[in-house]
């Protein structure tokens, strides 16, 4: 709590009493400051109690008046004088302005000195500095417990009670893991914008008067997450030292259930190793088949297995289907089978997009699928062969091969003219990427959440450029069959990507 003006003159234990500017006196006190210059502006800061003997007020009324102007004028928030040790009396013209300007003007009687009052200013700030640091350690014991006890929202949770706030957990991609209150935010929107830049460290972002802190989880290297914390207020270096705190102890659990993780994956890779090169194996801790199988090469892929089981929740979440999903080294490729629920091509490309951005990351991928675990050595095999050259899926490309071959050039020219012939137009003209972007759509199966992760845009970014696809077409993306013709189209006749390559 601050000390006020209010609060000096009401304390029996100093002999200052108010004589004008009554309607200041809540005023917060900053600091008390003894001071006798004729113009001491210079010398504050703002939400000085001055304290003066009257040495500088000036020789005449207007003189005097000038000063109490300059004082209020500064931020000055009382102006106290000890009479009857150059001046005998406040002046009255002092008096007035004070009244007019709301700024109490205080007499401080003889029995009681000048460091009597900066000395109940000081030990009120030291007080209250002491109060703040029980309460941060406090709160800072209180989460680690709740850490021990109920983890990340029992951290979180003492976080948001000790800061007056709400606070979200993020995962890697920009996604809520965590929540208190348990409701996704009106303000998530702003964190998931600043988001796209990857900051590192703290952040602090503008909420109208409210303040959003960002803060990196993991240590020094690849980010774990990210805390936010919304305060209705500006945020204080106490905050900022409880949000460090609890992004610590957050850290920590999230390295924690990582390295949990790739030691799961490790542990069984010898397991899924044995099924894959044909001899008996145990009991595979697989989803039920049928599954996707993928090879990447092009990266060692003994240090690739422990990014590749983090890849996986970020493409799957912390899901049964990721925690089962298996990985393993073969030679020179790293081997993952995955789950065919919700797509499993789509989700291997996905995979491999995650992956190929990593440094030293996989340069080629190959997929097939395998219907059990009979399946395993032949489906690894084929996989191994299409991992030439970025992403490919064997079923995909032997059926795909054959009827791109069965129609002639002219006959995809004039399809692709009369599916795609505005949406180039649209795009040529404006500089867009609608093309593109329903290819991504298309290829995840419309689902607006997978493919505004694959692109790196927010889901109603990617909302809006599907309403001016649909616009531009003339047609509604709810149609199978416009969905169809969209991506037979797309697929027949390769489009430029935003990167200025082309893909089929």
């Amino acid at each position: 709590m601050s000390i006020t003006v209010r609060d000096i003159t009401d304390d029996p234990n100093l002999e200052v009493g108010v004589v004008a500017g009554r309607s200041g006196l809540d005023r917060t006190i900053r600091w008390a400051h003894v001071i006798e210059l004729a113009d001491p502006v210079r010398w504050l800061r703002g939400g000085e109690l001055v304290l003066t003997v009257g040495l500088g007020l000036g020789t005449d009324e207007r003189e005097r008046r000038a000063y109490v102007r300059r004082l209020h004028e500064a931020g000055c928030v009382g102006l106290a004088f000890a009479v009857d040790v150059w001046v005998r009396a406040v002046p009255p013209e002092v008096l007035d302005e004070g009244d007019a300007l709301g700024l109490p003007i205080l007499q401080v009687e003889g029995a009681t000195p000048f460091v009597a009052v900066v000395e109940t200013v000081a030990d009120h700030h030291a007080a209250e500095r002491t109060r703040d640091q029980h309460r941060v350690l406090t709160a800072q014991d209180a989460m680690a417990r709740a850490s021990l006890r109920s983890g990340p929202v029992g951290v979180m949770g003492e976080l948001s009670s000790a800061t007056s706030g709400a606070s979200l957990l993020l995962d890697r991609n920009g996604m809520t893991s965590a929540a208190v209150p348990d409701t996704e935010p009106p303000w998530h929107a702003l964190v998931r914008s600043a988001l796209a830049g990857r900051p590192r460290g703290m952040t602090l972002l503008a909420d109208g008067e409210a303040t959003i802190l960002l803060q990196t989880l993991g240590p020094t290297g690849r980010t774990l997450g990210w805390l936010a914390l919304r305060c209705p207020f500006t945020v204080t270096p106490h905050v900022r030292m409880l949000a460090n705190h609890a992004a610590s102890l957050l850290a920590v659990d999230l390295l924690h259930s990582r390295d949990a993780r790739r030691t799961l994956y490790r542990e069984r890779a010898p397991v899924l190793l044995a099924a894959v090169t044909g001899r008996p194996p145990a009991p595979l801790a697989l989803p039920a088949p049928p599954w996707e199988v993928v090879c990447f090469r092009g990266a060692s892929p003994a240090p690739l297995l422990d990014e590749a089981a983090d890849a996986l929740t970020d493409v799957l979440g912390d899901t049964e289907a990721a925690r089962r999903s298996g990985l393993c080294v073969l030679e020179d490729v790293l081997v993952a089978v995955l789950p065919t629920s919700g797509g499993g091509a789509r989700l291997s490309r996905r995979l491999f997009t995650v992956l190929s951005d990593l440094p030293g990351g996989p340069r080629a991928a190959g997929a097939c699928g395998a219907r059990g675990p009979d399946d395993l050595p032949s489906a690894v095999e084929r996989a191994r062969q299409a991992a030439t050259e970025g992403y490919r899926h064997v079923d995909e490309t032997d059926a795909w091969a054959l009827l791109r071959s069965s129609v002639p050039a002219e006959g995809v020219r004039a399809f692709g003219q009369a599916v795609l012939g505005r949406l180039r137009d649209h795009d040529a003209r404006n500089g867009t990427e609608l093309g593109h972007t329903l290819r991504h759509y298309l290829d995840n199966s419309a689902q607006v959440e997978a493919t505004a992760r694959e692109l790196g845009v927010h889901r109603n970014t990617l909302r809006s450029r599907l309403r001016t696809a649909e616009r531009v077409t003339g047609r509604t993306l709810d149609d199978p069959r416009t969905r169809l013709e969209l991506w037979t189209a797309l697929s027949l006749e390769p489009m430029r990507c935003h990167d200025g390559t082309w893909h089929a």
